[in-house]
């Protein structure tokens, strides 16, 4: 067991940690407050190497493994969980289906553009009345002749109306299977495309200053070549698709308990009561102890994840767990962070505040803290 990371894993943690720190963290907190997407700020975490960093250098890629990628998104959501998220959907949710499962086709004419962050992509899985149970999707797609007609909605889907997005990819009903079940396909829908319409969200509670989207689809004409590997292979595009993206939205987690980890730990340094620093107190020492311990363990059975699925070896189960544990780590860590400030942990001016808001969609995106448990409990033979 080797728990040392490799020369150009430390390098990537070093530059993206001096990135976030000199050019997302003096805007964090006006980009969140104006609720504002940042069409700079993304550009330059294209320019540094930030989209495509597990794509082959045949697309523009990085052709990094899984981990240097996981540490990226771990050390931009240490300093701003939007911009984090913005770099987790583009990797993982965005680029991922296109890389996967598309045509040499489709890879070429989407992913060089995508890889070196002239654009976005959107995946669009979630409707209103079908978000944990994806097999409740509604949205269809009929052939009609050389084409597809697709019809539906989507809700909460990152990056998919904004300037840079480029399309979405779109899981609709393609009929019904043997067993009686729908059949599910995989669709690219170009942002432009007659009847396609994409709005962004606003009043978020978190990641305000990332990107989210309602999509329709009003009789789009989508030609054959836009589908996505086989018809009928869209389920499982989809939950491949979700075990990466699950170690993005550990790595969010983990990231963002280490930023509310050291905020909490430099302010109760800072902070003086009864003659010495609040740091000196153990009701206060225990909580940073605690912090310290569960985020080294949470890094553990995350990377150990990342290890597993760039050694092509099963990392579902160790997927689960870790989206389960760092999402619920930060919880619990920015919580402890808020009650360490007191009253300033409660005004917006101090950025432990905004941890503890963006933490709690780690808690329900890209599959609940009860699917989490749903998907271990079936893996240990529940």
């Amino acid at each position: 067991m080797d728990f040392d990371l490799t020369k150009e894993q430390e390098m990537i943690r070093k530059e993206v940690r001096n990135f976030a720190q000199s050019e997302i963290a003096p805007v964090a907190q006006e980009l969140d407050e104006k609720e504002t997407f940042s069409l700079e700020l993304t550009r330059k975490m294209g320019e540094i190497g930030l989209f495509g960093m597990f794509v082959s250098e045949k697309y523009d890629g990085q052709g990094m493994d899984y981990l240097a990628y996981i540490i990226a998104v771990e050390e931009i959501a240490r300093i701003d969980g939007s911009q984090a998220a913005t770099i987790a959907a583009g990797n993982s949710l965005g680029i991922g289906p296109l890389y996967y499962f598309g045509t040499e086709e489709q890879k070429q004419k989407y992913l060089p553009k995508l890889c070196r962050g002239e654009a976005l992509w959107g995946f669009g899985l979630t409707e209103p009345t079908a978000g944990s149970d994806a097999g409740g999707s509604k949205t269809t797609a009929v052939r009609d002749g050389n084409e597809w007609v697709l019809n539906g909605s989507k809700i909460f889907i990152t990056n998919a109306a904004c300037e840079m997005t480029l399309g979405v990819t779109v899981q609709a009903i393609t009929g019904t299977r043997p067993n009686g079940k729908p059949e599910y396909s995989c669709f690219i829908v170009e942002q432009g495309t007659k009847g396609f319409k994409a709005n962004p969200m606003h009043k978020k509670m978190m990641w305000r200053a990332s990107n989210t989207a309602e999509l329709y689809f009003d009789d789009v004409r989508i030609p054959e070549k836009n589908i996505l590997g086989k018809p009928g292979d869209g389920f499982h595009q989809m939950l491949k698709t979700l075990d990466g993206g699950r170690l993005s939205i550990g790595a969010m987690g983990l990231g963002g308990a280490q930023g509310a980890y050291e905020l909490a730990l430099k302010y109760a340094k800072k902070r003086e009561q009864f003659g010495q620093p609040i740091s000196k107190f153990q009701a206060v020492a225990f909580k940073l102890a605690d912090s310290a311990m569960e985020i080294e363990c949470a890094r553990n059975l995350l990377y150990k994840a990342c290890c597993l699925r760039s050694q092509n070896r099963p990392f579902e189960i160790y997927a689960a767990m870790a989206k389960l544990y760092c999402s619920e780590l930060m919880g619990r860590v920015a919580d402890r962070a808020v009650q360490i400030h007191g009253g300033y942990g409660l005004m917006k001016e101090y950025d432990v505040e905004r941890f503890y808001r963006d933490q709690k969609l780690l808690d329900i995106g890209e599959g609940t803290s009860e699917v989490q448990r749903i998907v271990i409990s079936r893996h240990i033979g529940c």
